[in-house]
């Protein structure tokens, strides 16, 4: 005769398979950078808005219940931060979002001196987003790594 906890691995077991089949063919959205714009502002260390576009490539709507970001430039992490209170996603849509972030003083200061040490003209970026959206969906991660030309 099965035990009590034996039925429950067995049901719990079920219900996360048909949780994993409940959105097949899920694309990850994507995540680009519109704009970066310097805010005036009092402290000492600047803050940016940087307005971002999420293009939604699936047929269901996409809700975001918060996001990471980081932006790392050479290598070197500038900017971080969260964001919550975000727009959903139509299906086969996109939404712009504007966030504000401030910049990291340590990281700045690396790219500051390693900018100083050698001439480039240009340099790697990369945008790292984690999109949460909902308890019962892992994160979505979004990677967008390309180059700035000066």
């Amino acid at each position: 005769m099965p035990n009590i906890r034996s039925i429950f691995i067995v049901l719990l077991t079920i219900f996360l398979a048909g949780c994993a089949n409940l959105t097949p063919g899920f694309e990850d959205p994507a995540v680009e950078v519109i704009s970066i714009q310097l805010k005036s502002s009092n402290s000492l260390a600047p803050e940016f808005d940087i307005a971002l576009r999420v293009t939604n490539p699936n047929r269901d709507a996409l809700k975001i219940d918060g996001m990471t970001y980081a932006l790392y430039l050479a290598g070197n992490k500038v900017v971080s931060g969260v964001a919550n209170d975000l727009p959903g996603v139509p299906g086969y849509g996109e939404v712009a979002v504007t966030i504000q972030a401030t910049l990291s003083l340590f990281g700045s200061l690396s790219l500051l001196n390693e900018l100083m040490n050698q001439y480039q003209d240009s340099i790697d970026y990369e945008l790292v987003t984690k999109l949460d959206v909902g308890r019962f969906y892992p994160k979505i991660t979004v990677k967008r790594q390309g180059l700035f030309n000066f």
